[in-house]
């Protein structure tokens, strides 16, 4: 059933060098240990979401996170080679996770009894969690989040001596101890809530499809369609790491899983190696904004707002899509420019065949977005996901050992039935299936070795769910903070009070905010910690409620491909053997369609398929969303043009300046802006057209 991947190009870095989760469980006795532990955290999981296991919230939580720490400190100890002192400590640590964990689970019901009057035991229960889950950010995900975080839990407990505005009345340690380690506003908030139930679950669900062949799925589908174009090297990346955001919740785990094979295929056909990982880069950021699973934000914003699962996913799909249509204009240019031509059809796979010997592997997908759009929980359709999932490895490894014909047919048939009868039994037919077919490759050589792929798969998907876990958990320090000090109504009250004057300028400095406080930190707490403190102010200026949520959320992406940090930049240096920085640089220009998308969706909110603004007030719902897609890819085509210099032929230095007018005038929401720069963008049409005819 496993299907071998695309080989790199040759002198392909090693990425375990710069992602130590990157590489598989380590060997010996302790490597064995901390596998098993992975499997059990998955197994736990997966028994939660099939309500195999009933636990209260806050308990699942507590050992969500246990399992969070206790894997955490070993691994990466093992995984970067530490010595035998590192390794006594960082299992320590581990335990102490686990006895944090026992202690919530324990103490339950009378920590509720206590609520407001901890004793001295819930304290330093209470600290010790705080210090595991900083450490575990730290070690797993360096520096940034911990001082972010780290800043706000000194503001909480010494608040009282800051400057100005930001004064607070001053909390008792064990206040702030029980605000953030206890109840459901701290490390157990809703971000944990949503990790422990439906992120760990679409994490693993994406680990099966790439152990499945899904990545090779995508990667022959798009240079079959793509490949033989204009620039088809790079318009492969932008395809393939669009199709991989479809099941994959990480950016930068995008970056170093399709680019190992595009950004070196893109230097071999002649694209600058920093062009091939700014554009790797951007069009693996962009993953996080395509639905269904946008890095799992679309479930937190759909818990924090309140809202279905459906609505926050239309507002995004208009944006994705003009997203990528972006990079993949920017590749065609650049392409153009330096007259780089596609790649021999002979040498390509088919994206016909590839899609004829692997559409199975896109049924359990399929599935999962059916559930999502027609109501169902994304626990429940992301449990059915997995299931099908499963099922699908286990049942194709069972069907080798059939002979060929009516049997086989027969065999399928049965297996499809069964799996329909979710909709009628609920998940607990599938899991019986998948019990049956576990018993039955049991039996078999062949199938035994499926059985250890599906492990594999369990241990896998825990591995990945490591660094966005522990973020969820220390995020909370953040919002505890807010809830506990009001800072975000003081931040908030400050943009609403230069809005008022100019909401230009309040985007602008809600923008800069967001870019700031997300560099560095992965997509989930990037979004939490933005919408937190920018979002509300902008609802209160009067932009729909989806929309002010997008708008940081998108902002927050951006930050890393922004310098000085620019992550997905960084992470994509080694395999593009370039300087990050320069990267980034190449990123921003690919990715103008992130950073004007945000700001017309604020003036006409119907480029998110949102009703209100003045154009769907006079012209209609409908004509508004014709009219503001027309207008914005008119923009993102012109300041393409403007950046590099070329459409059909070279450009002028003149021409370039009326290109970056016009499509400064589409994107500017002023009294006739709209009508001049539609007229520049005749007036350039003109110009070319009687050139290219004279």
């Amino acid at each position: 059933m496993t299907q071998a991947q695309h080989p790199a190009p040759a002198n392909n870095p090693d990425l375990g060098l710069h992602d130590p989760l990157a590489d598989s469980f380590p060997a010996g006795v302790e490597g064995k240990l901390l596998y098993w532990i992975a499997v059990a955290f998955s197994l736990y999981q997966i028994a939660i979401a099939a309500h195999i296991v009933n636990l209260t919230s806050q308990i699942q939580r507590a050992l969500h996170l246990g399992f969070l720490v206790l894997l955490c400190f070993p691994l990466l100890a093992a995984l970067r080679g530490k010595g035998r002192g590192a390794k006594i400590l960082a299992w320590g640590l581990g335990l102490l996770g686990v006895i944090v964990a026992g202690y919530q689970w324990a103490e339950y019901v009378p920590l509720m009894m206590r609520s407001g009057a901890l004793n001295q035991m819930d304290v330093v229960i209470g600290v010790i969690a705080l210090v595991t889950t900083f450490a575990a950010a730290y070690v797993i995900m360096g520096p940034a989040l911990p001082m972010v975080a780290g800043i706000f839990l000194i503001y909480a407990l010494f608040g009282q001596h800051f400057p100005g505005p930001l004064v607070t009345r001053g909390y008792d340690f064990a206040q702030v101890v029980e605000q953030m380690s206890y109840g459901t506003e701290g490390i157990y908030g809703t971000p944990l809530y949503v990790s422990a139930t439906y992120i760990f679950l679409f994490i693993l669900f994406g680990s099966f499809l790439e152990k499945a062949g899904m990545i090779k799925l995508f990667t022959d589908v798009s240079l079959g369609m793509v490949g033989h174009k204009m620039g088809g090297a790079a318009k492969v990346s932008v395809v393939s790491s669009g199709l991989m955001g479809t099941i994959s919740g990480s950016g930068v785990a995008n970056v170093v899983t399709t680019g190992q094979f595009t950004i070196p295929l893109m230097k071999s056909f002649g694209y600058r190696p920093a062009f091939a990982g700014g554009v790797e880069a951007t069009a693996s950021m962009g993953g996080q904004i395509m639905p269904p699973v946008m890095g799992a934000v679309a479930f937190i914003m759909a818990e924090t707002l309140g809202v279905a699962y459906f609505d926050v996913v239309r507002a995004a799909i208009i944006p994705a899509l003009l997203y990528f249509a972006s990079a993949f204009w920017m590749v065609h240019l650049e392409a153009g420019r330096r007259n780089l031509r596609g790649m021999a059809r002979d040498e390509l796979p088919s994206a016909r065949r590839a899609l004829r010997e692997g559409w199975y592997l896109i049924l359990p997908l399929a599935v999962l977005v059916y559930l999502l759009f027609s109501g169902y929980t994304p626990l429940f359709a992301g449990t059915i996901g997995l299931a099908l999932t499963i099922m699908l490895i286990l049942g194709a490894s069972a069907a080798l050992g059939l002979p060929q014909g009516a049997l086989r047919v027969i065999f399928w048939i049965g297996l499809g039935l069964l799996a329909a009868s979710f909709l009628e039994f609920g998940n607990n037919a599938l899991w019986l299936g998948i019990a049956i077919l576990l018993i039955w490759n049991a039996l078999r050589a062949g199938g035994r070795e499926t059985i250890r792929q599906v492990i594999d798969s369990l241990a896998e998907g825990a591995k990945t769910a490591l660094p966005v876990g522990v973020a969820c958990a220390l995020v909370g320090v953040i919002i505890a903070t807010m809830t506990l000090t009001g800072a975000a109504n003081t931040f908030g009250l400050y943009i609403v009070s230069v809005g008022k004057d100019s909401l230009i300028l309040s985007l602008i400095l809600t923008m800069i905010t967001c870019i700031v406080l997300g560099m560095g930190i992965p997509t989930i707490p990037n979004y939490i910690i933005t919408s937190t403190i920018a979002a509300p102010a902008l609802l209160q200026l009067g932009v729909p409620l989806i929309v002010s949520h997008m708008f940081v959320f998108y902002f927050g992406i951006l930050a890393d491909l922004t310098p000085p940090v620019a992550l997905a930049c960084f992470a994509a240096a080694p395999i593009a053997k370039e300087n990050g920085l320069r990267i980034s640089f190449e990123a921003l220009k690919v990715a103008a369609a992130g950073f004007v998308i945000p700001y017309m969706a604020v003036y006409t909110p119907a480029l998110m398929l949102q009703d209100g603004g003045p154009l769907a007030q006079s012209i209609g719902y409908a004509p508004a969303v014709a009219y503001i897609v027309l207008k914005c890819l008119l923009a993102i085509g012109l300041w393409g043009m403007t950046v590099t210099g070329w459409f059909i032929r070279p450009l002028a230095p003149w021409e370039r300046v009326l290109t970056a007018a016009a499509a400064f005038l589409l994107i500017a929401a002023l009294p006739l802006s709209d009508e001049v720069g539609f007229a520049l963008t005749a007036l350039c049409a003109g110009i070319w057209w009687l050139r290219r005819t004279a």
